[in-house]
């Protein structure tokens, strides 16, 4: 398989995963479709593909704004004529406890984390199965296999991801649509300073874990082979994270020992 004018549409892709998953296809002389919020920010990824003209699209989307998938999947469709990878990979996180989260932020973030994403999916479906091919990337996180204190609303979407996902393979597999997930532990994007706090304002703060985790262009890579070998699922991070995931499976009841008594910040 070679990803050469394959349409690939991206969401969140204005940074981070995101953005090195735009680069990624760029080098492998993909068609991109580009969604996020920021336009400004899309521009610019854009011009870094340096790819012709007519084999970038640059859709401006809130996944949050799920009922806009239908319209925007039209909009896709009149410019390329079909999706051969969706990549879900739009996120947001939070810091707060349950008591101290407001309603508005679980809110947002299943809509961003979950709902949007699986908009997406619905609204692709048909064309890729009447193709009888597609692939759906859906970037989850190591939160998606385990938890950690001050993110329940974030593991519960990455959770749901799971799921969801596992679902659809298990439903349409023997029709031609491939699927994967993405599990990422610490990578260097700036997911921990757009990080919600209990009121729903970004904290615009860095976290050292973050920072000095893995390069997202790295990631990217990682993927992009992942969907050549057809992989299912996939785990892109430390041997601490990879382990926690290894107890949380067999030793459960270590697990939550072990992460009741981690001090946050």
């Amino acid at each position: 398989m070679s990803f050469e004018n394959k349409v690939v549409w991206i969401t969140g892709a204005s940074s981070g995963i995101g953005e090195a998953l735009a680069y990624t296809f760029a080098k492998k002389r993909a068609k991109l479709v580009l969604s996020a919020r920021r336009e400004d920010e899309l521009e610019c990824v854009k011009k870094n593909c340096n790819l012709p003209e007519g084999n970038v699209l640059v859709l401006p989307l809130d996944v949050a704004q799920f009922n806009k998938a239908e319209e925007a999947t039209k909009t896709v469709f009149e410019k390329f004529g079909h999706v051969d990878i969706l990549i879900n990979n739009a996120g947001l996180s939070h810091w707060s406890k349950i008591k101290d989260m407001s309603m508005d932020v679980l809110q947002r973030i299943m809509n961003v984390n979950f709902m949007g994403g699986a908009a997406l999916t619905k609204a692709v479906l048909p064309s890729m199965l009447e193709r009888r091919q597609g692939n759906i990337v859906v970037v989850s996180s190591i939160l998606g296999k385990i938890v950690t204190a001050k993110q329940a609303a974030y593991n519960a979407s990455k959770h749901a991801l799971h799921g969801f996902y596992d679902t659809l393979r298990a439903e349409y597999g023997k029709e031609g649509i491939k699927v994967l997930l993405v599990c990422p532990g610490f990578v260097n994007t700036n997911v921990a300073k757009n990080s919600l706090n209990k009121e729903g304002v970004p904290i615009n703060k860095n976290n050292k874990m973050i920072e000095n985790g893995l390069d997202p262009m790295y990631v990217g890579e990682v993927v992009a082979n992942a969907i050549l070998k057809n992989k299912e699922e996939i785990v892109i991070a430390g041997v601490k994270e990879k382990a926690a995931v290894y107890v949380k499976r067999f030793f459960p009841g270590l697990f939550s020992k072990i992460i009741g008594n981690t001090k946050l910040a």
